[in-house]
């Protein structure tokens, strides 16, 4: 046990060491010539020790759940305790956001001038506006998306735009939703947990989804969005495949799979993770034809109304290219992405990884090892996108659909209280002395 417990700090100061030496390079990187485009690297942030009306909030959420979490989540009946999770995954979520306050913490994240509720107003038309989007994504081109509207797919920005019409109206609605839907991805993982692996090791998890240090990017970034619709995804093809209504699960797991690469090219890469779920069900050849219908819905609704996926994927990669994804160092930002993903997970991930890699070494067919391949395949999908070179910087938020699904690996934790406490301080340790800008 002792030995055991020497591995997984071994692991978890490995993953602090590759964060100190991302902050130092990448400092000295930054002031020498200003090419890695961040603030405080690795992160996209500015040095800006604060106070907030969300901190006595956060510091009882992070408490409670320490405390009572491990127990309530052994104790709740199941339905209760996905509701809980929401709940608290909800109220930790929240409180990080309004540490910033409620202006600059929530209002104003999603209208900044690279973001979707800029463009509002060119959506009078969505058809015609969906059939010109192409020829707004490259730089230089006439009225160019800002940045975030043209790194994705039109799914993402018709979203804000439906919200505004059914009078949700400006960031405030903007940022609630983008919670909301978000931090429904604790409950989603504890469902796909439970039905690929164990509901004991769902339950394990449980406290650890719910104080996700990610939390600080899903409030609010439209990336805690694509988390959520992702990880409901996953879950119900999970659903699916183990024998539960593989028709109706089946055909929602593609629908939602098909929206998910309708709002960012990069989760395209989820086929990994599916692919793992897949493996793990009991009966995956069922729900196959009704996963591929509803697949095909949400792709054939966008190319009927005039938006070309595979052209606007091509153009962005030429947009990219021309901002900061041309100057960002690519020999820098392969391995410290992964620095960034360190303050996503948090250290207790770093060391349940190490514990998920020694289940897949040792092969025993256990709950521990299908849990294991499924985080291995989500690890697997973040390491594709690492390479491909398309996500230098910024994937605090970029990697949250993949990430979230490293936390189950938690449940093979002993003592979770102190790994809890870990990921606690971490997430209020960045919340109250950076400014990040998502």
């Amino acid at each position: 046990m002792n030995r055991d417990l020497n591995r997984d700090l071994y692991a978890a100061s490995a993953a602090a060491l590759l964060v100190v030496v991302a902050a130092v390079v990448g400092t000295g990187i930054q002031h020498r010539d200003g090419s890695l485009r961040v603030g405080w690297p690795p992160l996209l942030a500015v040095w800006d020790p604060h106070l907030g009306p969300g901190t006595p909030a956060a510091i009882v959420v992070a408490v409670a759940v320490v405390a009572y979490g491990p127990a309530l989540a052994v104790r709740l009946p199941w339905r209760p305790l996905l509701l809980a999770a929401w709940g608290g995954a909800m109220a930790w979520t929240w409180s990080l956001a309004l540490v910033d306050g409620w202006d600059r913490g929530v209002a104003r994240r999603l209208t900044t001038r690279n973001e979707y509720l800029q463009v509002i107003g060119r959506f009078h038309d969505i058809p015609d506006t969906l059939r010109d989007f192409t020829r707004h994504i490259l730089i230089g081109s006439p009225d160019n998306w800002p940045a975030h509207v043209a790194g994705h797919p039109a799914g993402a920005t018709v979203t804000f735009v439906l919200l505004d019409r059914i009078g949700l109206h400006g960031g405030g609605w903007a940022g609630a939703f983008v919670i909301t839907v978000g931090t429904t991805a604790a409950a989603a993982v504890l469902v796909a947990v439970r039905a690929l692996a164990d509901e004991h090791l769902a339950r394990r998890a449980a406290p650890f989804l719910v104080l996700m240090p990610g939390a600080v990017w899903v409030g609010t970034s439209a990336d805690g969005y694509f988390t959520g619709v992702s990880a409901w995804a996953v879950a119900l093809l999970a659903l699916a495949v183990t024998g539960r209504r593989p028709r109706t699960t089946g055909f929602a797991a593609g629908l939602l799979l098909g929206l998910t690469a309708y709002l960012s090219y990069g989760l395209t890469l989820l086929a990994l993770v599916v692919a793992a779920v897949l493996l793990l069900g009991s009966r995956r050849a069922r729900p196959l034809p009704f996963l591929l219908a509803g697949l095909a819905v949400v792709p054939a609704v966008f190319t009927a109304l005039g938006f070309d996926w595979w052209e606007a994927y091509r153009l962005l990669v030429t947009r990219y290219y021309q901002g900061a994804g041309g100057v960002r160092p690519y020999a820098y930002w392969v391995w410290a992405n992964l620095a960034c993903t360190v303050f996503v997970v948090g250290p207790a991930t770093a060391a349940a990884l190490r514990r998920a890699g020694t289940a897949l070494v040792e092969r025993a067919p256990t709950p521990a090892l299908r849990l294991a391949v499924l985080t291995a395949a989500a690890l697997l999908a973040l390491l594709v996108a690492d390479v491909s070179g398309m996500s230098k910087a910024e994937t605090e938020r970029i990697w949250l659909p993949f990430a979230v699904w490293l936390l189950p690996a938690c449940a093979l934790l002993p003592r979770p209280r102190a790994w809890l406490t870990a990921q606690a301080v971490l997430a209020l340790l960045v919340n109250h002395l950076l400014l990040t800008w998502w």
